[in-house]
């Protein structure tokens, strides 16, 4: 067993692993160049060149390490784009982080010339799928339970694959699909080469290595240190188009020394600088690209107070030791949790406190969770400063500027004299002309934002009902115990429904609640009370539309359909207990029942 420590942040730019070292081909390093990975995270650098020399591999690493181009990169490395049918397959455990995964496969496979990567999650219509089924697809990233329903269908041939992913293959076990897991495993040709990647290592994750990997190689990366207690961690929650204005709007309302502003590509360094510079900052763009002496230079201005903002990428900031540096703002979520150590590391330094502000749109709310995990800390939710905090920041600068001007009083008597001279012959008041003076010295751009414009668009924002920061998860409930158990926040005028599935066969809540979650587009504040019977199960959810309904009608739990309906009350129960059957007592399920867990009278 290998463990990575997180790799250590040189002072000078001395020899380091770089992507182009792991053996990657040059077409997914002009694609990794083109998003700005400049050098691999630890388990991408330990597991890489593993995968690539054909190793099954077991990797424990949570989320945050940088995994997905840890297995992404050498599965693309390996496929035939000549060969139009699946070849790898990647198994997730939410629909969520099935998007995820795909996005970056077809970011990493951009100058491979026509690989097709396909998700296939539940809440997508099935005619989508079958189209990109029929056309051909090279890679399928999908959820355990619609990647059931396709291969009871006859719809997913995995007779070619050559790669299959486990990716948080704990989470999976946890939500109840570990028969699924196996099935799915067993449909799979036996010369084939498997990573399972986890957090953990519960006793079912080593029991599935066990059974379908070959003398896999084991790598360990340990999360990154606990970040330093002078920090003041916070996100704001944005989305990718307010990133600039959410950026002009803390530095204008947060009093900093001086500021490191994080983006993830070289490209964006430059093009967020030139925008800071338009709106009046001092601001200077580094990168990997950016000569030695220029970026000497760069450093020099900011440590003078030449520069106030400095825009750069991870590796360009690493060695970076400026006292001034008061705030350290995220543009964009590093790829891993190391590299938000080291980000925010640039600020609190030699006894003084600092500042560290991420920006997080909805699809990296996951990283933040992982932020928060590695780094032992909680990572306040802050508002997106309001026009009215920037007006009075605005008018507080331009009273301080009245008042400097004020001291220069050669100047202010040669003006003064300008003032009277123009207030003899125009007969306007003085206050008047002040005014005049004002618009003429601030320009087009308007002193103030206007209010009433932003009051309003935050009152839209909530009539959309947008999710709270962090709760776009479904409440992980149960642990292993069936019963009853209540969400923290149940929904308000709540439906009952009843699911064909209860204790007989051994189901768990969070078995419930991580196949509702997958199937029907729930969330966490989705989940009231589950009540796990005999033979069926009754959930409090809000009212279903009805393709959520058909959906969710062909979910398995337990290798049975769940046949999802309104419960009718307390007759139909009795019904049930008895064995009485809406499908006539007939049991779809071909596999052996598990024991039950929970037995007696519900």
């Amino acid at each position: 067993m290998t463990d990575a420590q997180p790799t250590p942040e040189p002072d000078t730019d001395g020899e380091r692993t770089t992507f182009a070292s792991l053996g990657l081909p040059a077409d997914i390093l002009r694609a990794l160049d083109d998003v700005g990975y400049e050098t691999p995270s630890a388990i991408q650098a330990e597991t890489i060149p593993l995968l690539l020399g054909g190793r099954d591999l077991i990797g424990l690493a949570s989320t945050g390490t940088g995994k997905t181009a840890a297995f992404a990169l050498p599965v693309l490395a390996a496929i035939d784009v000549e060969r139009r049918s699946p070849q790898a397959l990647v198994l997730t455990p939410t629909r969520e982080l099935a998007v995820q995964v795909c996005e970056a496969f077809e970011r990493y496979a951009a100058h491979l010339g026509g690989v097709h990567v396909l998700p296939i999650y539940g809440g997508q219509g099935y005619g989508v799928q079958l189209s990109a089924l029929r056309r051909g697809v090279h890679v399928v990233v999908g959820t355990p339970g619609r990647i059931m329903d396709h291969l009871a269908k006859g719809t997913l041939d995995l007779s070619g694959l050559t790669h299959v992913v486990l990716d948080e293959a704990d989470e999976m076990l946890r939500m109840g699909f570990a028969e699924d897991v196996d099935q799915i495993l067993q449909a799979t040709p036996a010369e084939k080469q498997v990573a399972l990647f986890s957090a953990t290592m519960p006793r079912q994750i080593r029991a599935i290595s066990q059974q379908h990997l070959r003398e896999p190689a084991e790598i360990t990366v340990r999360g990154s240190a606990a970040t330093s207690p002078s920090i003041t961690q916070r996100a704001l929650m944005v989305s990718y188009q307010q990133k600039l204005e959410a950026l002009t709007r803390v530095l204008e309302v947060e009093p900093f020394e001086a500021a490191i502003v994080f983006t993830r590509t070289r490209n964006e360094t430059e093009t967020v600088a030139e925008r800071l510079r338009a709106r009046g900052y001092a601001a200077a763009a580094i990168s990997g690209d950016v000569a030695q002496p220029q970026r000497e230079k760069t450093i020099e201005q900011l440590r003078s107070g030449d520069l106030d903002v400095l825009v750069a990428t991870d590796v360009a900031a690493r060695g970076l030791d400026v006292e001034r540096i008061s705030h350290v703002i995220n543009y964009d979520l590093p790829i891993d949790t190391e590299s938000y150590v080291h980000r925010i590391g640039r600020t609190g330094r030699a006894g003084r406190t600092g500042d560290a502000i991420s920006f997080v749109t909805a699809r990296e709310r996951r990283m933040l969770s992982a932020i928060e995990k590695a780094t032992r800390g909680t990572v306040a939710v802050m508002p997106m400063p309001s026009a009215g905090e920037v007006n009075a920041t605005r008018l507080t600068r331009f009273d301080d500027a009245i008042t400097a001007a004020l001291a220069e009083t050669d100047r202010i008597d040669r003006f003064r004299e300008i003032v009277a001279h123009y207030v003899e012959h125009h007969d306007v008041p003085q206050e008047d002309v002040a005014a005049a003076l004002a618009v003429v010295a601030q320009g087009d751009a308007p002193l103030l934002l206007d209010e009433q414009a932003d009051r309003a668009l935050q009152a839209s924002r909530a009539d959309r009902g947008e999710r709270p920061a962090r709760g776009d998860r479904p409440e992980r409930m149960g642990d292993g115990q069936a019963g009853e158990r209540r969400a923290r926040r149940g929904p308000s005028d709540a439906t009952t429904y009843r699911l064909a599935v209860g204790s007989r066969k051994g189901v768990e809540p969070r078995q419930i609640v991580g196949a509702l979650a997958n199937e029907g587009g729930l969330g966490r504040d989705d989940f009231g009370r589950i009540q796990i019977r005999w033979d069926f199960t009754l959930v409090e959810l809000p009212e279903l539309d009805r393709s959520q309904l058909e959906r969710l009608a062909k979910t398995r739990i337990s290798g049975v359909p769940i046949d999802i309906r309104v419960d009718t009350g307390a007759r139909e129960q009795r019904g049930e207990r008895r064995g009485r059957d809406d499908r006539g007592g007939r049991d779809r399920d071909d596999r052996p029942a598990r024991k039950p867990r929970h037995e007696g009278r519900p």
